[in-house]
Order: structure tokens, then sequence, then C-alpha cells
């Protein structure tokens, strides 16, 4: 499959700082950049620097950022799903992973997450894929915010929905060991049935529970 990447670009400003939204970022433009401190859901900001510096040199890999000149204040992931999980299983072409987004503090509560995904999404070949995120209740900023899971969720579905993503069932343990866990997805206008088929088949291992 031949991954088309479209660049797209919006700007926003947030608690007075003018940000620029854009992507998919090629790799040497990423490692040229500098990445705020406050980017450390995941793990410290150079090394999360350079795992999306490997992520963007992936045939389907997609970055999209904020930035504020040369600083990084956030970002949103797209690839392949990790090889370890279920959503690998059928070795999907057309199935990407929403991996990961995070936003400053600095600049948070500000629409950047939901800016992020707009662009992301602004790329008509985004429709020959289906994207799914699943969201695990054990990465999310609880203290941070100062929401409790329930309200987190609630967030989560909003951002996520904003670009179509819809809450989907599924029997995956990791997913089920907490209720507020979920798989949501968005699949594209152009996936074929085949493929809608093989991710329907991945969602269930224990059909006769659903």
């Amino acid at each position: 499959m031949e991954h088309v990447k479209r660049y797209s670009s919006k700007r926003l400003t947030v608690n007075g700082t003018e940000l620029l939204l854009e992507g998919p970022v090629p790799a040497e433009r990423l490692a040229a950049m500098r990445f705020d401190e406050g980017l450390k859901a995941f793990r410290i900001p150079e090394e999360q620097q350079k795992a999306l510096v490997e992520i963007a040199s992936l045939p389907e890999g997609r970055i999209v950022l904020a930035r504020e000149a040369d600083l990084v204040l956030g970002y949103v992931t797209f690839l392949y799903p990790d090889p370890m999980e279920r959503w690998s299983e059928a070795k999907l072409p057309d199935l990407l992973e929403l991996g990961a987004i995070e936003v400053s503090q600095r600049i948070r509560a500000g629409g950047v997450a939901k800016a992020l995904l707009e662009v992301s999404f602004s790329d008509d070949a985004m429709e020959d894929y289906i994207v799914i995120t699943t969201e695990y209740y054990w990465h999310w900023d609880l203290k941070g915010t100062g929401l409790d899971v329930w309200q987190y969720r609630k967030v989560m579905e909003k951002v996520m929905g904003s670009v179509g993503m819809v809450w989907m069932a599924t029997d995956d343990p990791e997913i089920c060991s907490h209720p507020a866990n979920c798989l949501m997805a968005r699949i594209g206008k152009r996936v074929p049935p085949e493929s809608i088929a093989a991710f329907d088949a991945m969602r269930f291992h224990n059909r006769y529970l659903f």
C-alpha cells in the first residue's frame, strides 16, 4: 500500500502563545526541534523526541505537532499497531493506530488536542484507513488535570469524536480489564469491506460473549 502524506497546517493562539499546528512532519525536521519539558507523559522529552523521529521515518508513520518556533508543545502519532497487540494480527495495511496524543500543560484547555486531530484528518488519504485508538486509564494524566477516570474518559471521547471516531465493543483483555478503558475507531470512506470484516474479526475472539 502506498502511504500518501499531504502536509496541512493551521495557526492557533493559546494563553498568549502563537502556535503552528502542522504535519505530517518528516523525521529530519523533528530531529532539529526541541521538546517542551511538559511532554513527559510517556518518557522524558528527549527520549520521546527520539521515538517520534523513528515513527516519522516509518513508511506509514505520521506525526502532527503543535509548536512555538522550534519548540514542540504537543503532538499526535499514527503508525501500525504494535506487533505484540491483537490489532496487528490481521496485518492490515490500511489499519493505523493513533498511538499517542500529548499536549504540554502550558497550552492545555485551549483546544489543541482537537486541533491536532483536525489537521491530521484534513488529509484526504485518511479516508483509506481504519484508524483506532486504545484508551487505557493508566495512561491518562489524572493528577495533572484533577479529573477522575470517568470525567477524563468523557473528555477523550469528545476529543476523538470531533473527527468521527466512535466507541466500539471488543473482548480484548486489556481493554476489558477496567470499565473506563475503551476502543475507538474511525473507518475511512474508501476502506474496502474485506478490511472492515477483518477488523471486526479482530475485535472479538470470544464472540459468544456478545
